[in-house]
């Protein structure tokens, strides 16, 4: 299967999530809705895209600024769904901060967080949104009727995208962003608004 959503097709989708009013689950309702009105093979794309979008941030820099902001306390899986979260922010915020972590300083759903303990933050302004994983698989399996498989021929057709991208030589290695994990120093910004020592 090959990937027919494209960058731009798939940023459109995210920078118009970006943009429209409502919570989060709301949003997350327009883009499955918008998914289920295109070819079933579009939802396989969409995934493939966000992958990858999320793949290019899981860097050691990112990682540190995602600890950064909350806390110190960043696991594993919540790192993912920054990431996650991060893409959802927009094309515009997700390469500036893509090409320098500290730029998260300027991002909105960053900037409302300062000041305030992590007991504090909405559900909906926690930056973290494991939910975007999810939504075109929803739309696949409203499509094609395979709500009880457990999502195996949705990741099957995911999979299969991804090899067929890569055979054709559409993911650019050079693409790839990895770093050593910066000191203190390296985030001054992100510093000055989450001090690790402020018992957040």
């Amino acid at each position: 299967m090959l990937v027919r959503m494209n960058d731009d097709a798939f940023w459109a989708l995210i920078d118009e999530l970006s943009r429209r009013s409502g919570d989060r689950d709301e949003r997350l309702e327009w883009l499955r809705a918008e998914l289920v009105r295109r070819p079933v093979a579009e939802s396989v794309d969409f995934q493939v895209r966000l992958e990858r979008a999320c793949e290019r941030a899981d860097t050691r820099a990112m990682w540190t600024a995602a600890n950064r902001i909350e806390g110190g306390a960043c696991t594993d899986d919540g790192f993912h769904y920054f990431t996650l979260w991060l893409v959802g922010q927009g094309r515009k915020a997700y390469e500036s901060v893509l090409a320098d972590p500290d730029a998260l300083a300027d991002v909105p759903g960053v900037r409302v967080l300062v000041g305030r303990h992590h007991d504090e933050w909405d559900d909906d302004e926690w930056p973290e949104w494991e939910e975007l994983d999810y939504v075109a698989q929803d739309a696949y399996d409203e499509l094609t009727g395979q709500e009880d498989d457990d999502g195996e021929e949705f990741l099957d057709a995911v999979e299969e995208a991804e090899d067929a991208a890569e055979a054709a030589g559409e993911w650019d290695e050079d693409e790839e962003v990895r770093g050593a994990r910066p000191e203190a120093s390296a985030l001054p910004r992100l510093t000055a608004l989450f001090p690790l020592s402020s018992g957040s």
